[in-house]
């Protein structure tokens, strides 16, 4: 069997992938068997639907012009061709069905979960789990599917073609993937804040309604923001991770024949999704009293597996397993501490609460300088993994022959795939938690009992962590894998040193650093001047119709809508733009060059992968911090202490859920743009 496998790997994952999609059918088919009978929970949902499905299609019209453009411009690249132009399409298509097919479930989940959380705990988790796992399921399913075909079609039409041409299509359909990642990552993201942050200043703070209350005109849009933001986004943005990770760590054992082959890589795929698959239906079977409780049984269960096929998948060389063992540790370990810094279980949490009682600029500062010290042990555990697997690859190598440098390379990236082959767990995870918020919105507008609201609370507070443990998870494989395609990049380009303190290098290097920042700031703003626009109107509504506060007249749900819509479209352009160009640019400017544009995946690398980290997390705590304060905690809700904590929520959440997150994608974006246009930097 294994000797099959071994031989048919890429056919060994499409089944795999064959098994998720039955999986992911079967829970749809679980989900819709919840029937709403409740008109006001059936028109909130078709409201919160209509919105996400708006916005996913003009999303995705200007994707198709951007995408067309890419298209035509690499294929009549001399040095690369419609055939890598095809295969960027594909990844992009791929992506894009992704998304939409995990939102379309997404919206069909929250109000049964709703109508679920009627009969108790256990029975929402069930449902807002299994919503969030076809997600999950469909992000690794589709994602590996699209890697595998690219790799069989090739061994099919010819088994000794040139494994240049071969890393050329993956680099293509790499690009893909991440291209649209970065423009759902960062439109979602938009979107989303936009609304919330509106929604919370002048709901919350200004007019002292509930969060979710009907008469806030902007409840709608703050919902479909979850939608589109923290699912269709979130699902694209972890899409592109496992995609580019499986893709950098073939390029690599295309260049190592002797220590691992493409074939090592694909067997480690296919066990990654069985241990996701099973990890997944374990999650859904057990009699949840405790939701965080049932997650992480999940999650633990997904990596135990995975321990035991990459045993059996690297057992000639027990020093790669050991690689791929760093990783899954690793990944556990960033996991963990994510928690201690967002969870309210812990101290970082409460004392940000606390530190509300004395104003908003205290508990400001509590939740930024949490995120920066937060930094720190989760980038320890990433230099331990980078050191550690490099030494056991260059170990493992020395018996086999090959070069040293090289072998240690295939180490790293063995750990950052370690690391991600139970993504699907994590998406599914991560996904849950904004189905579970979503539930709650409906609950409070349906006038639904007061304990169907304490259940989705309940089970939005746990999402909130898991959800802050899923960026944690993919940061730190971000800078794993972003190290592997630099390397990836240094051979296309032909650079066999990179000296630091060579003038163009150290240029290279301060450009790469800057450009997270001038990203982080563009995204920012973009949230900033969107949130504008929705605080200007919602303030317009409840002056102009003085019915909303009395609840005689219904607030203009869609204007607000249309504002976060329009400028979603409208700013991600920006920021998508320059992540493309600016490798490019700097890679074929006389004085720079290729030498240059290695130091500037090296600079953005570094201060990415630290902001990404110090943002997400900031973010997360006061998230949570607010969420304790709501729980009868320092005055509980409409005290100081809560006003403080709601403004430092608002500010976290384009940290959180716009740059934060749009930074993995940024550093591994610009790293794949150098590997695919590399050809243009050798003339």
């Amino acid at each position: 069997m294994f000797e099959f496998l071994k031989i048919n790997a890429d056919l060994g994952v499409i089944f795999m992938c064959a098994v998720g999609v039955i999986l992911s059918v079967l829970l749809v088919i679980g989900i819709k068997r919840v029937k709403i009978f409740d008109p006001r929970m059936n028109e909130i949902s078709s409201f919160i639907k209509g919105g996400a499905m708006a916005y996913l299609y003009r999303q995705y019209k200007v994707l198709a012009v951007f995408l067309v453009l890419m298209f035509f411009l690499i294929g009549f690249l001399p040095d690369l061709g419609f055939g890598v132009a095809a295969a960027f399409l594909f990844g992009a298509i791929l992506s894009c069905c992704a998304g939409y097919m995990g939102m379309r479930t997404a919206v069909i989940s929250n109000v049964r979960t709703a109508e679920s959380a009627k009969k108790g705990l256990s029975s929402a988790f069930k449902i807002a789990f299994s919503g969030g796992a076809v997600m999950g399921i469909l992000v690794v399913s589709i994602g590996a599917f699209g890697v595998a075909l690219v790799s069989y079609i090739m061994r099919l039409i010819d088994p000794n073609a040139d494994p240049n041409l071969v890393n050329q299509l993956l680099t293509g359909f790499s690009l893909g993937a991440s291209s649209v990642a970065l423009f759902c990552r960062v439109g979602g993201g938009i979107y989303t804040k936009a609304a919330d942050v509106g929604a919370d200043l002048v709901g919350k703070v200004e007019a002292g309604i509930p969060e979710d209350d009907p008469k806030n005109p902007a409840v709608i849009a703050d919902n479909v923001g979850d939608n589109v933001g923290d699912v269709a986004g979130m699902g694209a943005d972890l899409f592109e991770s496992y995609v580019g990770c499986i893709i950098a760590a073939l390029l690599l054992a295309a260049d190592s024949f002797n220590i691992v082959n493409s074939y090592h890589i694909l067997l480690l795929v296919a066990g990654g999704l069985l241990a996701s698959f099973v990890g997944i239906v374990i999650t859904r079977l057990l009699k949840t009293k405790n939701a965080s409780l049932s997650l992480n049984i999940g999650t633990y269960v997904s990596s135990a597996l995975l321990v035991g096929v990459s045993y059996l998948v690297f057992s000639k060389n027990i020093y790669l397993f050991l690689c791929v063992l760093c990783g899954i540790v690793a990944g556990v370990l960033i996991g963990k501490l994510t928690e201690i810094y967002t969870s309210a279980k812990y101290k970082t949490v409460k004392k940000i609460a606390a530190s509300g009682e004395t104003g908003s600029a205290t508990n400001i500062l509590s939740g930024y300088a949490a995120g920066m010290k937060s930094t720190a042990l989760p980038i320890i555990v990433i230099a331990a993994v980078i050191v550690i697997s490099y030494s056991l690859g260059i170990v493992s190598g020395s018996a086999f022959g090959d070069q040293a440098q090289q072998c240690g390379h295939i180490g790293v990236v063995l750990a950052a795939l370690g690391m991600l082959a139970t993504v699907g767990m994590i998406v599914s995870v991560d996904a849950y938690g904004p189905i579970a918020d979503n539930a709650g919105g409906i609950a409070q507008m349906s006038n639904l009992d007061k304990s169907v609201r304490e259940i989705t609370d309940n089970l939005d507070s746990v999402g909130n962590t898991t959800a802050a443990i899923g960026k944690g998870f993919s940061i730190g494989s971000a800078a794993l894998t972003s190290l592997a395609l630099i390397v990836s990049y240094t051979h296309a380009a032909k650079l066999d040193t990179i000296d630091i303190f060579s003038a163009n290098v150290l240029g290279g290097l301060l450009i790469g650093g800057m450009l997270s920042y001038l990203f982080s700031a563009l995204t920012i703003n973009s949230v900033s001047k969107a949130a504008n626009h929705m605080i200007a109107e919602v303030r317009r509504q409840f002056k102009e119709k003085k019915g909303i506060m009395a609840g005689t007249e219904k607030p203009d749900y869609d204007k607000c809508v249309d504002i976060s819509t329009k400028a979603a479209i409208r700013e991600m352009i920006l920021p998508g733009i320059i992540a493309i160009v600016a490798p490019i640019v700097v890679g074929i400017i006389p004085g720079l060059g290729k030498e240059a544009l290695a130091g500037l995946l090296i600079g953005a690398t570094v201060t990415g992968v630290l902001q990404a980290i110090s943002m997400s997390n900031s973010g997360g705590a006061w998230d949570n911090a607010k969420k304790y304060v709501e729980e009868g905690h320092h005055g509980g809700k409409n005290s100081e202490a809560h006003k403080a904590s709601v403004i430092g929520d608002t500010v976290g959440d384009p940290l959180k859920d716009t740059a934060g997150p749009s930074l993995n994608i940024l550093i591994k974006l610009m790293s794949i743009v150098a590997v695919v246009f590399a050809p243009l930097f050798l003339k």
